[in-house]
C-alpha cells in the first residue's frame, strides 16, 4: 500500500477507535500499519514475530485490535473450515474480490469478475434481499497438485497422488 493510502487507513482506524472511546496507541498504530502495508492474508499469531520489539505489542492487543478492525469493516475474516481463520486486508482497495481456496495446500487466490457481481445482484434482487456484504469462496484442489502430485505450498502434508481429470 502506498504511503498516502496507508495514512488514510490509519486515520480511518483512529476515527473508529475514537468512536468506541478507545485510544489509538502506538502499538495499535504499528499493528494496523503492519496489517495494511501488505496484501497478504494472515493469522493473528503470524503478526507477533513481525512487530518490532520497540512496540511491545501483546498477543491480547493483537486479537482485540483485529476484532475491532473486523467490526469496523476494514478487515475481513475468512473461514477455511475446521476452525481455521485468516484475515484479509484487501477489501478496502478491492471490496468485490472473491477467493479460491485449495483444500490440500490452503493456498488462497483472490479474483474479481464483473459477471459474478451481476449474478449476485440479480439473485439478491429476485429473492428480495438488499445485501450488506457479499463474499464468494470456492474450495477445490489446485491444478499443480493434481498434475504433479506435489505443490510448493503443500506444507507438512503427505504427497498426494490423484488420478488425472477427465
Amino acid at each position: 500500500m502506498d504511503p498516502q493510502s496507508l495514512q488514510a487507513v490509519l486515520g480511518q482506524a483512529q476515527a473508529f477507535f475514537a468512536s468506541k472511546g478507545l485510544r489509538f496507541t502506538k502499538q495499535r498504530e504499528a499493528l494496523v500499519t503492519l496489517i495494511f502495508r501488505n496484501d497478504e492474508h494472515f493469522r493473528p499469531e503470524d503478526l507477533l514475530p513481525k512487530l518490532s520489539k520497540a512496540h511491545a505489542v501483546s498477543r491480547a492487543t493483537i486479537y482485540r485490535t483485529i476484532t475491532l478492525l473486523v467490526e469496523s469493516g476494514m478487515l475481513r475474516e475468512i473461514s477455511l473450515g475446521g476452525g481455521e481463520r485468516l484475515y484479509d486486508p484487501n477489501f478496502l482497495r478491492s471490496p468485490h474480490h472473491n477467493h479460491l481456496v485449495c483444500v490440500d495446500c490452503r493456498k488462497i487466490i483472490e479474483f474479481e469478475d464483473p459477471n459474478i457481481d451481476v449474478m449476485q445482484n440479480c439473485i439478491t434482487r429476485r429473492l428480495g434481499f438488499s445485501p450488506t456484504q457479499k463474499a464468494l469462496r470456492i474450495e477445490g484442489s489446485c491444478d499443480r497438485l493434481h498434475l504433479l502430485g506435489s505443490c510448493p505450498n503443500h506444507k507438512g502434508r503427505k504427497k498426494v497422488v490423484r488420478s488425472p481429470r477427465r
